[in-house]
């Protein structure tokens, strides 16, 4: 997979699937280790790089966010494995996923009864999709 000399900053978009300006973010924020530099100044990036950036992005597509892939990753360290913190970090990500999946499953309900009240009513003088966005937000 990588040349002799190390992946080009976009040879490893490539393989990794994560756009170049990310990866240099995630330099930038320091979940990416800088790679060796071309005399000329270019990146070159190793296996390593590619098999971290691929965590990272699998740990964004699950939805962790930046703080918990960088503890995350140091919990991947190989003198630092613990399962059980691994755990605790998932758990508390997967209460947030399903309180995610409440929210939306409210919003759902609402909008098909909105929908539905809307095709019942095709020529009346107000229209309930906008008469609910005009509504004042209920706080709950």
């Amino acid at each position: 997979m990588p040349s002799p000399r190390g992946l080009t900053i976009g040879r490893l978009a490539a393989v990794s699937g994560v756009n170049l300006e990310t990866i240099r973010y995630y330099e930038r924020i320091g979940i990416m280790p800088a790679p060796a530099r071309t005399v000329g100044g270019h990146r070159l990036y190793d296996d390593n790089h590619r098999r971290r950036l691929t965590f990272i992005r699998r740990s964004r597509e699950l939805g962790f966010g930046i703080g918990e892939i960088r503890a995350l990753l140091d919990l991947a360290a190989p003198q630092r494995r613990s399962c059980e913190e691994v755990r605790v970090l998932a758990a508390a990500h997967l209460a947030d996923v399903r309180a995610k999946l409440a929210d939306l499953a409210r919003l759902e309900a609402l909008l098909a009864d909105t929908v539905g009240r809307c095709e019942r009513r095709r020529s009346a003088p107000s229209c309930p999709v906008l008469d609910m966005l005009e509504a004042p937000l209920a706080v709950t």
